[in-house]
């Protein structure tokens, strides 16, 4: 697993941590064509073998109750309802012999699944 840059700062008051990584790879997917003006937005839905799902899309507007974090090119939002259950996390990506993927470490997370994409609180 790639190393965790636990001293990097939550940029906004979403309580959300970006990692180095993970806001070099937004950046660098934000700037191809087909994404550029384009921001990340991650959620939290009810589903998933764990109870909650994240899902990672992107968008061109932000609504009422969006938060954007940006950091260094990365522009990343959440909405409300999700921001609930990710308060302090931080959103990483790794890149292992296995393959590469974004990683969400949710200190409210109770369990999740084998493949990290779903937890139960």
């Amino acid at each position: 697993m790639g190393q965790l840059d636990v001293t990097a700062p939550a940029p906004s008051l979403a309580d959300v941590g970006v990692t180095d990584s993970a806001a070099r790879r937004i950046a660098w997917v934000l700037s191809q064509d087909e994404y550029r003006g384009r921001m990340l937005r991650i959620s939290v839905s009810g589903g998933g073998c764990s109870g909650f799902q994240y899902g990672f899309t992107f968008d061109e507007d932000r609504v009422d109750g969006d938060v954007l974090i940006e950091r260094d090119g990365a522009r990343i939002l959440i909405d409300d309802v999700s921001l609930d259950l990710l308060k302090g996390s931080v959103i990483d990506y790794v890149e292992d012999m296995i393959g590469s993927s974004f990683a969400i470490r949710n200190p409210q997370a109770k369990s999740s699944c084998g493949c990290g994409n779903s937890f139960s609180t």
